[in-house]
């Protein structure tokens, strides 16, 4: 085995990925999930926004929008997207790319039910994505479903997680003289072994 250092110890990309984000919770000033997602249209024009990322599961990643969004019609579409975790507190990133489908069912619910009222309301009331007359409009959109819905809406069937299932894993640390470390784990399908490369800076 290669030798890689703490911070890269172990064969399990998503160990290493869940114990980076531990680190970055305690250092990063805001948001140490905020993941910079891309997608590609149906002619291949590439899209990125910044997303949250919400669970790093055994095998995948997990984040949640409204499937109405350009994103989610761009991942749809594709059947594949990749995204980027940055932290600058701790000067690392993780690069990812991979298979992707929906997270519709209890766990969706679960992390649905999780969020504020007011968030849950605005999932319901916003037509992500579509052009919008003004901020007027959109608040009496969230107080006619604040009416309507009530204290315990339910999830919105528009609204739910994207799994990110990878076939790359890129794991950077800054290095002195930017001579930085940089690990690839790969493998051909979601359902393969992983093979593991020290890269270049």
């Amino acid at each position: 085995m290669m030798d890689r250092g703490g911070i890269f110890a172990g064969d399990d990309p998503f160990a290493i990925a869940r114990s980076w984000m531990a680190e970055a919770e305690a250092s990063e000033i805001n948001d140490p999930n905020a993941i910079a997602l891309a997608t590609v249209d149906a002619q291949g024009l590439p899209n990125v926004r910044m997303v949250l990322l919400k669970e790093i599961e055994a095998d995948a990643f997990v984040f949640y929008t409204n499937y109405g969004s350009k994103k989610a019609q761009e991942i749809e579409g594709a059947g594949k997207a990749a995204f980027v975790l940055h932290w600058k507190s701790l000067r690392r990133q993780i690069r990812v790319r991979g298979m992707t489908e929906r997270e519709e069912g209890p766990q969706a619910d679960e992390y649905y039910a999780s969020r504020s009222l007011k968030s849950r309301l605005g999932a319901w009331a916003s037509k992500q994505s579509e052009p919008l007359s003004s901020r007027e409009y959109l608040m009496a959109e969230v107080a006619k479903v604040t009416v309507t819905k009530g204290a315990h809406p339910p999830r919105p069937p528009f609204w739910g997680g994207f799994r990110l299932r990878p076939v790359e894993i890129e794991f950077w640390a800054d290095g002195a003289f930017r001579l930085h470390d940089r690990f690839r784990w790969t493998r051909e399908t979601p359902l393969d072994s992983w093979g593991i490369q020290r890269l270049n800076p």
